[in-house]
């Protein structure tokens, strides 16, 4: 059987090539796989950058997000060129200038239980680079229904997680997080933050399993929960079996997906500009400000009068007070 390498293949992937556990077969079944990644921002990133690089023939990107300057600090395959387009766009062309040899199809669209299973069908496996508890829940069901791999991280602040959920050959996501947190434990990126550098590292690895998944080349993260700490810069391993009972994966066949967004969500809250609350504090009405940010961001500006205390620092204060 000829090769499905070009001679352009084989001058691009040539440290590939003369890896003796990888090879020209490694490179094939990467040339003939497609892989959805699932969000473009801080995870999917770099995990799509390297997949387009490795060789990977056809990559999908799901996404419904516009570029903001926000991005720019951990979201490396977006920049201030592209600032205001389609996150998918502008990931689609920096990935054809890496390499215009592999296909890129683009979905401006937000994962749903409607559009899931047509989208995630058309593709060999998934990687989930979201950031939210109701997609991730979503995109480990609708793998499960539909026997994909679903190559998983999940950061915050200064710390990562990644395995690999396959229903097919070990556990699910649900396996071992059942249902979602309360959505007041369970805060995103957005409010808890996250150090820039540290999605690059989870993405890169991302995709190092994806492509040993793939290529059948060493032993993926099936069954392991790895759990990086950036500020120690240690590595632990934790591993997990297969459960009987799991909500999604013991009876995969009648996994029915559903939108987990509300009951993943905490409630609206009535907001108020700060003018318009500097003169309620000033008012007759004398209330106070209490503002729970962090010191960080307390210290960086704050309403004149404004009481802080550090959310961290709540229960603390609140069983201070109530003592006799």
């Amino acid at each position: 059987m000829s090769s499905i390498l070009s001679d352009s293949d084989l001058r691009r992937y040539a440290r590939h090539l003369i890896l003796p556990e990888f090879g020209r077969a490694a490179q094939e079944k990467l040339k003939a796989a497609s892989v959805l990644v699932v969000g473009v921002g801080g995870l999917g990133s770099p995990a799509a950058l390297y997949l387009a690089a490795a060789g990977v023939g056809r990559l999908g990107l799901v996404d419904a997000d516009s570029v903001e300057e926000s991005n720019l600090q951990r979201q490396v395959i977006h920049g201030v060129s592209t600032l205001g387009e389609l996150k998918v766009a502008s990931a689609a062309a920096r990935l054809h200038d890496i390499n215009p040899d592999i296909t890129i199809e683009a979905h401006a669209v937000r994962l749903t239980a409607a559009n899931a299973e047509a989208i995630v069908a058309g593709y060999d496996l998934v990687l989930d680079g979201t950031d939210n508890f109701a997609a991730r829940y979503l995109v480990n069901d609708v793998c499960v229904k539909l026997g994909k791999v679903n190559v998983f991280a999940g950061v915050m602040r200064f710390e990562g997680q990644l395995s690999v959920f396959d229903a097919k050959n070990g556990p699910c996501y649900r396996c071992i997080f059942p249902a979602p947190p309360p959505p007041e434990l369970a805060p995103n990126c957005a409010e808890a933050g996250v150090l820039g550098v540290l999605p690059g590292i989870m993405g890169t690895m991302q995709a190092g399993e994806a492509i040993k998944v793939i290529t059948g080349i060493g032993r993926p993260l099936r069954g392991s929960l790895l759990l990086f700490d950036g500020l120690d810069m240690t590595f632990d391993t934790a591993q997990f079996a297969k459960d009987p009972d799991c909500p999604c994966c013991s009876r995969a066949a009648d996994v029915v997906l559903a939108d987990l967004s509300a009951s993943c969500s905490a409630p609206p809250v009535q907001s108020v500009s700060p003018q318009a609350a500097a003169s309620r504090i000033s008012g007759p009405d004398r209330l106070l400000l209490l503002d729970v940010r962090s010191e960080t961001e307390f210290a960086e500006g704050a309403l004149p009068g404004a009481l802080h205390v550090d959310r961290a620092d709540i229960p603390a204060e609140l069983a201070r007070a109530s003592s006799p």
